[in-house]
């Protein structure tokens, strides 16, 4: 356990920041780099323990990745030629590399285990473990194949056309991955579009993907070839740094290079329609995936209703938002958001936990929130729920509270921002 005690702050933020690399960017480079043939070289990757989790997977496959830095090189012989792991692999508490592997390595002729921490066992694996199975891949493992230790049995798998029944990039991933390895051309329809991470990727491999409005399909069998990487700045990590700017009286920040993906820019037009002083300047295109900065400054925020389609794109950012909400004039309320009950934790519970403690009027609903603001917050011992996003919203929480913040466990934020608390202290 790792303790924390975050006095209140007294003092405006001001600077500026480079966000660390996405997440889901960095999994993708790895999963990619590895199955294409050639060098692949990656920069700005994230140095999370979730990232290299995908890292170590695939050296127990054979794959050569050199790490130097946010700097990775890795050599690869194809994915037709990875090789059976020697012993089970740990995944930790990376549930994106848990279910994307499982897409790989159903399609790969040896067998694998597989297994995570307490947290992960939790979390249901059968929204992949099914489709996967119409595809002809033999998994087991607890609760017919719902939760980890898993075992994977490589087989053909031939292609599948799935209609996800859940909100999930995740489980779109994990398909797309399987039907790179099967016989024909795989499709997956989506009801509400999530993050296209892994199809602009795929596209930059050189894979035979297309994407025709709700429905991405791709030919099996083919191989990838490397290409060198980009990972733009995690958004969802500059979203508790968005959050900070908004609601600490006399802020401005600037965070450079963040990821500004259409599929994931909920949560800045969240900020916009709360009324956040907002801008986005210096965008590029770097392979695919649309990069820039962002400034914010504090204002004046109102309530709002945050449901439907903008969902899958701020899942992540929900329990910050929720912060956000506390000190927005009027009621905001979060629906079709139960997905939130099945990540690192019950992040519905534990928002509410959390936010109820430093003195927030929140309540739970099935799928989502409702928050009432302004409300100053008092401080508290609080738990982390071992979850980083938790952690993170508890920090940024304490720069605004009247009494000290007391968080039991910080060491689950080195999953996704191990400098968090450093690029924190840099604003003050």
């Amino acid at each position: 356990m790792s303790e924390k005690i975050l006095k209140p702050l007294n003092t405006n933020l001001s600077g500026e920041i480079i966000i660390p690399g996405d997440k889901s960017v960095s999994h993708r480079s790895v999963i990619f780099g590895s199955l294409a043939r050639g060098i692949t070289k990656v920069a700005n990757f994230l140095d999370g323990e979730d990232c290299f989790r995908t890292v170590n997977v695939f050296r127990e496959m054979g794959v050569t990745i050199q790490v130097d830095g946010t700097n990775l090189t890795i050599e690869s012989k194809g994915f037709k030629n990875l090789m059976e792991p020697s012993q089970p692999l740990n995944l930790g508490n990376s549930g994106t590399t848990t279910r994307l592997m499982l897409g790989i390595l159903a399609g790969l002729p040896f067998f694998t285990t597989a297994y995570g921490d307490a947290s992960l066992s939790k979390r249901p694996m059968d929204r992949v473990v099914n489709p996967l199975r119409q595809m002809g891949a033999n998994i087991d493992g607890r609760n017919n194949g719902n939760l980890l230790p898993l075992s994977i049995r490589g087989s053909k798998l031939n292609s599948i056309d799935y209609t996800l029944p859940v909100k999930s990039a995740q489980v779109k991933s994990a398909i797309l991955l399987a039907g790179l390895l099967a016989k024909g051309r795989t499709s997956v329809t989506e009801k509400i579009p999530t993050r296209d991470h892994t199809e602009n990727m795929l596209k930059a491999f050189g894979a035979d993907i297309i994407t025709d409005g709700h429905t991405t399909s791709i030919s099996g069998r083919n191989e990838l070839t490397a290409t060198d990487v980009y990972v733009p700045g995690d958004i969802s990590s500059a979203a508790f740094f968005l959050v900070a700017g908004a609601i600490v009286p006399g802020s401005r920040l600037k965070l450079k290079n963040v990821g500004l993906n259409k599929s994931r820019t909920g949560v800045i037009e969240v900020l916009q329609s709360m009324g956040a002083d907002l801008i986005i300047d210096n965008e590029n295109t770097i392979g695919g995936e649309v990069i820039g900065d962002i400034q914010i400054s504090f204002g004046t925020l109102k309530g709002i209703t945050i449901e439907g389609n903008i969902i899958p794109r701020l899942i992540d950012e929900i329990p910050i938002i929720a912060l956000l909400a506390t000190q927005a004039e009027g009621t905001t309320v979060i629906k079709d958001a139960e997905e939130l009950r099945v990540k690192e934790t019950d992040r519905i519970d534990a928002v509410t936990d959390v936010l109820t403690t430093l003195g927030a009027s929140i309540t739970p609903t099935e799928d989502g929130m409702i928050i009432k603001g302004k409300t100053p917050l008092n401080g508290g011992k609080v738990a982390s729920y071992d979850d980083h996003r938790i952690a993170m919203m508890g920090a940024i929480a304490s720069l605004i509270t009247k009494d000290e913040v007391i968080i039991d466990d910080i060491s689950c934020i080195s999953i996704s921002y191990p400098d968090f608390f450093k690029d924190l202290k840099s604003l003050y």
